[in-house]
């Protein structure tokens, strides 16, 4: 796909195979992170959860690896992306929903959980956004 406007040299940066590839990684890496975090410390992660009024705990913390490390490796392996994507996104608009709830914190804490909230939803729109150029890609079978 050729897009009219941007120099040679962009257009060659922008359809690198490598950029491809970095671009998924640095997408997936909070996800990445936090999964082998909750592993490394499974007690903690179910702490994390029930904090958020997620329970049973360590059914949700179980869930948030399995989405976190499994959506991760199947979006790298450009694999059901899909499914990936989906799946960090249902797990992210639960924590914009549960850890970023500005419109229920204090006057002093609204304005850093409405940017977290926010961030979220940038990553939200990047996995849908990863997962349109994905599909592109692909014959329809």
């Amino acid at each position: 796909m050729k897009s009219i406007g941007e120099p040679r040299w962009v257009a060659t940066i922008l359809s690198s195979p490598l950029l491809w590839h970095a671009a998924r990684l640095a997408l997936v890496s909070a996800y990445l992170l936090g999964g082998f975090a909750k592993l490394s410390d499974f007690p903690g992660a179910i702490a994390e959860q029930e904090r958020f009024g997620l329970n049973p705990g360590w059914l949700w913390a179980a869930l948030a690896i399995a989405v976190e490390l499994g959506g991760s490796a199947l979006l790298l392996a450009d694999r059901l992306v899909w499914l990936a994507a989906g799946a960090l996104g249902v797990l992210t608009f639960v924590a914009m929903l549960t850890a970023n709830a500005f419109w229920a914190a204090a006057p002093a804490d609204r304005w850093m959980l409405a940017n977290a909230f926010f961030e979220h939803l940038g990553l939200i729109a990047g996995l849908a956004l990863v997962a349109i150029l994905s599909a592109r890609t692909r014959p329809i079978s």
